[in-house]
């Protein structure tokens, strides 16, 4: 599973980078604003810092200006990814730059036929929202099932960006799944490294290596 970091801070992603845990960056107008930075600016910044893909998301809402939008992002650097919303509008522009050979992640997608139709207009990945159809008490790990099968079923190239995520296990959920890439904030990312287990075996660790008396240097 590759793991994509949702945040625009660029020493979140510089700090989980360098430890091999970043493999591309998600951005949205969210995440810019809470930057304070320039969209053109900051994401040509993280564009340096990563190798893989960088969604740049459009924020037009017809399907002209969401394209000429789009052009504009892909130009910051090659591995940008312009993201667009599920909507109409957002499929025509999914497939007038997929055509061009941009990379595209269709964000926004609430449900199964929603993923179809992005793999249809030639999505390079489609973003289903996992928390926010738990917050309205819809199961969000079941649309990524369902995705998974309808994808796997058709042999649609389209990779799954599980998006939204809240928890470390929402992670495992998604690679147990078989989500080709999951996005998640720098703290979600962290946390998976958390065990209560751990915390106990390596406390008692350090008890009984006082005890000693000794030092390794």
């Amino acid at each position: 599973m590759k793991f994509f970091v949702d945040t625009a801070d660029v020493e979140a992603i510089a700090e989980l980078n360098d430890l091999g845990m970043v493999d591309g960056v998600t951005t949205n107008p969210s995440l810019i604003l809470k930057s304070g930075r320039d969209i053109i600016e900051v994401t040509k910044e993280i564009c340096s810092i990563v190798s893989g893909p960088v969604s740049a998301e459009v924020v037009a809402l017809k399907a002209e200006d969401m394209i000429a939008e789009g052009r504009k992002l892909a130009e910051i650097a090659p591995n940008i990814a312009v993201k667009v919303p599920l909507t109409w509008d957002g499929l025509k522009t999914c497939k007038v730059l997929s055509g061009e050979g941009k990379m595209v992640n269709v964000t926004l997608c609430f449900s199964a036929n929603q993923a179809l139709l992005a793999a249809k207009a030639g999505a390079t990945f489609i973003s289903p929202f996992i928390g926010r159809l738990d917050d309205i008490n819809l199961d969000g790990l079941e649309l990524i099932s369902d995705i998974r099968e309808i994808y796997d079923n058709y042999g649609f190239e389209t990779q799954i960006l599980a998006a939204s995520i809240r928890t470390a296990n929402h992670v495992t959920q998604c690679a147990l799944i078989g989500a080709d890439v999951m996005t998640a904030p720098p703290a979600v990312i962290k946390a998976m490294a958390s065990h209560v287990l751990t915390d106990k075996g390596l406390d008692q660790f350090m008890k009984d290596w006082a005890k000693t008396g000794q030092k390794i240097i």
